[in-house]
């Protein structure tokens, strides 16, 4: 068990991606599945609670109603494979499981589900519950009911997000590519990255020149994003080949991202959200600002993008880069208002007793 060991990491969130589960027929890889199930069952045995997020759903249902494309021709063939397919995915997994004595439980979610605070932590309640009964949770999207327009598109990304809501120590996503290369890893000369220290701009335009091992477009660099995420819950990722027998119990190479320290509860889940109902750009004097730990003011404050409320989720950009995610003090039409503009210029601006910051530190998560 290289990769978080159950001494040093209670809680354990597996991703297991399509092209692994299912084969060039569009059927379950059932052999790899009893494999994974008996890795799970070491790794229970010496403690450690374990959540599947897995992919196949889509694959599996278009092959049961002979859909075209694989079930994506349309988004309603994907929502109609989807639904179809994850009774025959969850069946599978309970089977597997239930072979080496191990209850499974499935559970569905929408981006919704982990973007509004108080859904999120219904679902983290219920998440935390069943790890604590011994209980496998093998989540998916729900993409019987998911939009192009809300939706998280991959499950790196929710695989990481139930890692944070799950409080879990570790993330595995098992891939057909053993980790990050610093180019696509078909090219000569191609280097593995063995461990991450801190994802910058070097990380990320690895990814965006192709490292993603023919996975598609997003393939490394949602990985990347789901890496970003789980660090800043405190929770290290690891991307591994799922290509080798029993690869939650045997040493592989893979590309360990190191967790931060983790943020506080309520910060953390700002820093992983997905979605924004605006952006505030600033200036590099207020970059500095949050840098220091501090509210963001409007005298920093250069731009407004976008419609949103008081209490919604905003970004704040810099000229070059996203700097934090908050909540806003200001609906945007107030926000506007008060660009650039001194504390002491507030209530004659607006008419009323203004609050102090357009973000206040308490309510930002740095990124």
């Amino acid at each position: 068990m290289s990769l978080f060991p159950p001494a040093a990491c209670p809680r354990l969130v597996v991703k297991i991606g399509s092209a692994l589960l299912v084969d060039a027929q569009g059927g379950v890889r059932r052999a790899f599945l009893e494999e994974v199930a008996a890795d799970i069952a070491a790794r229970a045995r010496e403690g450690q609670q374990v959540a599947v997020v897995s992919s196949g759903a889509i694959a599996l249902g278009a092959r049961r109603l002979g859909l075209a494309k694989g079930g994506r021709a349309s988004l309603e063939d994907a929502q109609a494979a989807a639904a179809t397919g994850q009774i025959a995915l969850a069946g599978v997994w309970a089977e597997v499981l239930a072979a080496q004595g191990l209850t499974a439980a499935q559970m569905l979610v929408t981006l919704g589900d982990l973007e509004e605070r108080r859904r999120y932590l219904n679902a983290a309640a219920t998440l935390g519950r069943l790890l604590q009964l011994g209980v496998v949770p093998v989540i998916n999207e729900n993409d019987s009911v998911a939009t192009e327009e809300i939706r998280f598109g991959d499950n790196d990304r929710l695989a990481a997000r139930i890692a944070q809501a799950a409080g879990a120590s570790g993330v595995v996503l098992l891939s057909d590519i053993d980790g990050l290369y610093d180019r696509n890893p078909a090219l000569p000369g191609a280097t593995h990255i063995a461990r991450v220290e801190r994802i910058d701009g070097t990380i990320e335009r690895m990814a965006d020149r192709g490292s993603a091992s023919g996975m598609g477009s997003g393939g490394m660099v949602s990985k990347i994003a789901a890496a970003r995420i789980a660090n800043a819950a405190g929770a290290g990722l690891a991307i591994a080949s799922g290509h080798v027998a029993h690869p939650l119990s045997a040493t592989v190479r893979h590309t360990l991202f190191v967790a931060e320290r983790p943020a506080p509860a309520r910060k953390a889940w700002l820093a992983g959200g997905l979605t924004a109902r605006g952006a505030i750009h600033v200036d590099e004097g207020a970059a500095r600002a949050l840098a220091d730990g501090r509210s963001l003011l409007a005298a920093g404050a250069t731009r407004i993008d976008g419609h949103f409320a008081r209490g919604d989720l905003v970004t704040v950009e810099a000229p070059d880069r996203t700097l934090a995610r908050g909540l806003s003090e200001y609906d945007s039409a107030d926000a506007v208002r008060l660009l650039g503009r001194r504390s002491d210029e507030h209530e004659a601006i607006l008419g009323y007793a203004p609050r102090s910051a357009l973000i206040h530190r308490n309510h930002m998560a740095l990124l």
